[in-house]
């Protein structure tokens, strides 16, 4: 028969269910070991669980003991209705408990039946044993596996995960002693390899020492693969009741540690304000000395030193001590809420350290800070008088200082003895107006003569400084006057020894230039990189060669003519004995750089010769490639596009069944596989052409691209034909269309394809629908009709209709085809015209895998007439042809 059920009112995971309750020995011995660790107490045991509960007097005292509470008088009567009554009341104090008891009645406890006797302790178990067990916000079985996984988390080998093969080895046993009652086990003697000494060990141990019965038999824990959860369950909560009171007892440690931790914070904070206190006022002792400091300085610069220390001190040193004067304040305040909140007498500072002395403190510094403030800014007023002069005279002294650095130097140069006639005026110019500047800086000598002879009068401490270097300026302006007349005599002398060879550098620099130029035009031509791409253009290229070499003989008479004008000016300077130190002030052209170009302009003329010759015959090989290529391109090109025109005609035309259409669409794939090798061929042409470097052909209009593009889209669209012929083959038969149907569709077909695209146009496919016979009106039931027709033809909404699309319509149209209903029908008759079906009757009426397919689909049935087991067929039914989600 089925099991009942026994739920109750506790968290989910304890819900206990029967049909896990197994009568075995060891869960019985379990059971019954726990509840005599209860009955003892009362003065009485149990030997057998089925035969002693039945009267339900043991049963009942079970639970006066675990809950503490007194049930209902017992009925002492040896009658079996005395038995069921008293059974009744041990049940109904159960339910009382808030667990709720199905399916279950006295009478089954009182006729021994194991399984429900089993199920009740079970839950007996669970609601006064487990059930109250919380953990870090888990309770009941998860709590007790937190607690176990707490307890023994700082053992090796133990790994509590689970309450069954977590506890084979027994350390887990061990470990839970080991860490309330350490003295009572050796556990670093223990090992994992010998679980029946770990298992007696831990069970000796809680049944001598801490009063748990032995409630479980080592033998049968290892000699099966996986222990019984409920038993070790139900062994667990006795030692989590039995070690209860260490729980309490770190709960009371707990409590002491936050006591004494708001003390030890209350008296760091003690420390923290009289330290802080000492040196505040420790800072305050030695910055008020400082402030109160009035010897002045002698300079302007000591001064702004100490204005700027000041500064410092004002922004540096004192806001932080400003905050830590705020800080001590709000940590007192602090500090004495504190004490006050945790019932802890008032904070009393150290003598001298109280808030108020601080202020006090404070104040004095303030008013330190505030005079020394003020004679700062008085004494730099003072001094600010006389460093004006003093600034003044050295902003003066260095201006002219720096006039003139470098002035001696430049008049005693004698760079006029190597200079051009060029060089010599401006050099003449140059110094005359430095003779202006001179004149200019006399006024600027005697102011600063004026300020030093002041600042000696108003005893300047700084004045012997002052007055070495006035002397130093004054001995220098008398040197500058000297050297600027000697260099003046010396310009004039050399100027007019230049002018009378002038003449001579510009006529050679006038004929130079342009000859100079006509041989670098010259060079640049004869090794210009010629690019063509026609032997025209070589051609071209080789007579303008021929027309340069005419104009050589001509050019070599300048060449000679510009060389005898700088011979002439070798001789004016050697009979003179000019010193000629520099060049050509008209140009940079010189005898050598002529002679080097000519010679290389000679060099080039054979080499330009050469390369014309050589690019001529590779534009005679190029245009060879051209004509090859285009010859074979020629023929190619066309070929191609009469064969895609072919294929277009064959797509559209209808001569014969559609296997002929098939037989015939092979044949011509082939001959057109075919004309690969002369499509190879004209791809080794087209390398050689790129190899060559040939970009253009006038021979053609076709290209390698043009031609491979061609190639694929033919091979593309004599597959895609065999294809579509394929699939009308694979429709006509699969849905029983006949040739001449097939013939016919496609003469509707490609009557409305006007534009011979191989497709369909809405308005298009709707006139054809309405020449093959539907009916499809212009009111608003026609367009809900054409609009769902369109939605199976053109699910994407692309616009078109392609001829598979139509075919595959027109097949669902003409030919018989299941549906929902015929398969719902089919499914009623298996079901025996019930509404819903069984999974054996499926499995009896159906192939295996098939069956199975249904049975993992079908939802349960929900129907007013459902059983436990019932399937829901109509809507898998539906839900095969689309109609809902399977």
């Amino acid at each position: 028969m089925a099991f009942p059920f026994i739920s109750c009112q506790i968290p989910q995971c304890f819900s206990p269910d029967l049909r896990s309750i197994t009568h075995n020995p060891s869960l019985n011995c379990t059971f019954t070991a726990w509840c005599n660790s209860h009955l003892r107490k009362a003065g009485t045991q149990i030997e057998n669980i089925e035969e002693d509960f039945r009267d339900g007097l043991k049963l009942m005292l079970l639970l006066e003991v675990i809950s503490g509470e007194r049930l209902a008088k017992p009925e002492r009567g040896k009658m079996r209705v005395h038995k069921i009554s008293n059974v009744n009341k041990a049940l109904n104090f159960i339910a009382s408990k808030g667990v709720k008891l199905v399916s279950i009645g006295a009478e089954e406890i009182v006729d021994g039946n194991a399984k429900m006797t089993l199920g009740m302790i079970w839950t007996i178990i669970l609601r006064f044993a487990i059930q109250d067990i919380s953990v870090e916000e888990t309770s009941a079985k998860e709590g007790l596996l937190l607690w176990c996984q707490r307890k023994t988390a700082p053992y090796k080998n133990v790994n509590i995960q689970n309450f069954h093969i977590s506890w084979k080895d027994g350390l887990g046993f061990c470990a839970l002693i080991h860490r309330h009652r350490p003295e009572l086990i050796d556990y670093g003697k223990l090992r994992k390899d010998d679980p029946m000494t770990n298992l007696n060990t831990a069970f000796d141990v809680a049944e001598k020492y801490l009063d748990i019965p032995k409630m479980l038999d080592a033998e049968d824990i290892v000699g099966t693969a996986r222990p019984d959860e409920k038993a070790i369950m139900t062994y667990v909560s006795s030692f989590y009741h039995a070690f209860s009171g260490a729980q309490k007892a770190e709960t009371a440690a707990n409590r002491i540690c936050k006591v004494l931790a708001v003390n030890q914070e209350n008296e760091q904070l003690m420390e923290d304000y009289e330290k802080l206190a000492s040196d505040l006022l420790e800072w305050i002792r030695r910055t008020i000395p400082w402030l109160e400091n009035r010897v002045p300085e002698n300079t302007m610069q000591a001064m702004q030193q100490k204005l700027e220390d000041f500064r410092d001190y004002r922004r540096l040193h004192k806001p932080p001590k400003v905050q830590e004067k705020c800080q001590l304040e709000i940590n007192f305040n602090t500090l004495q809420t504190k004490l006050r909140l945790s019932n802890r007498p008032a904070f009393m500072p150290s003598e001298g350290k109280m808030v108020s002395d601080i202020s006090n403190a404070w104040g004095s510094l303030e008013g330190a800070e505030k005079g020394y403030e003020e004679w700062l800014l008085n004494e730099i007023r003072r001094l600010e008088r006389l460093d004006h002069l003093a600034e003044k005279f050295r902003q003066k002294a260095a201006i002219h200082e720096a006039w003139t650095d470098g002035k001696e130097e430049m008049l005693q140069q004698k760079d006029y003895e190597t200079a051009s006639l060029s060089d010599i005026k401006a050099l003449l110019k140059k110094h005359e107006a430095f003779e202006s500047d001179l004149a200019a800086h006399q006024d600027r000598v005697e102011q600063i003569a004026a300020i030093a002879q002041e600042l000696n009068e108003l005893e300047y401490y700084d004045s012997p400084s002052v007055n070495v270097r006035c002397q130093q300026i004054c001995d220098q302006w008398d040197s500058l006057g000297v050297l600027t007349q000697k260099r003046s005599e010396a310009l004039q002398r050399t100027e007019k020894l230049l002018e009378t060879i002038d003449q001579l550098y510009l006529e050679f620099a006038k004929r130079a230039a342009p000859f100079n130029n006509w041989m670098e035009g010259a060079m640049e031509d004869l090794q210009d990189t010629f690019i063509v791409h026609t032997i025209e253009e070589i051609q071209g290229l080789s007579t303008a060669h021929e027309q340069f070499k005419a104009t050589l003989p001509e050019a070599d008479k300048e060449r000679q003519a510009i060389l005898g004008i700088h011979n002439e000016i070798a001789k004016i300077v050697q009979t003179y004995h000019v010193n000629m130190a520099g060049t050509n002030p008209y140009t940079t052209i010189n005898p050598q750089e002529i002679n080097a170009k000519w010679d290389k302009v000679r060099q080039l003329v054979p080499q330009r010769d050469q390369a014309l010759i050589e690019e001529h015959a590779r534009q005679q090989n190029n245009e060879r490639l051209r004509r090859q290529f285009a010859n074979q391109a020629n023929v190619i090109g066309p070929w191609i596009q009469t064969k895609m025109e072919e294929i277009g005609r064959i797509s559209i035309e209808m001569h014969g069944t559609l296997e002929d259409q098939l037989t015939h669409l092979r044949q011509y794939e082939k001959s057109i596989v075919n004309y690969k090798p002369k499509i190879d061929q004209l791809e080794g042409d087209h390398q050689l052409i790129q190899e060559a470097l040939i970009f253009d052909n006038k021979h053609t209009n076709y290209t390698m691209e043009h031609i491979r593009v061609g190639w694929e889209q033919l091979l593309t669209t004599i597959a895609r034909t065999i294809n579509e012929i394929e699939n009308q083959v694979l429709t006509r038969d699969a849905k029983g269309i006949s040739q001449e149907q097939m013939n016919e569709f496609r003469a509707s077909f490609n009557h409305f394809d006007r534009d011979h695209s191989g497709t369909l146009g809405a308005e298009e496919f709707k006139a054809c629908l309405i020449s093959l016979g539907f009916d499809i009106g212009n009111d608003a039931q026609g367009e809900a009709e054409f609009a769902r027709i369109m939605s199976i033809v053109d699910p994407n909404r692309l616009g078109v209709i392609t001829f598979q699309a139509f075919i595959d319509f027109m097949s669902r149209e003409t030919a018989d085809t299941d549906t929902a209903d015929q398969v719902m029908a089919s499914f009623k008759v298996l079901a025996g015209d019930k509404n819903y079906i069984l999974a054996d009757e499926l499995r009896r009426e159906l192939p295996p895998d098939q069956a199975e397919y249904c049975i993992a689909r079908m939802t349960p049935y929900t129907g007013p007439d459902a059983i436990p087991g019932a399937l829901d067929y109509m809507s898998f039914s539906t839900a095969l042809y689309g109609e809902s989600d399977l």
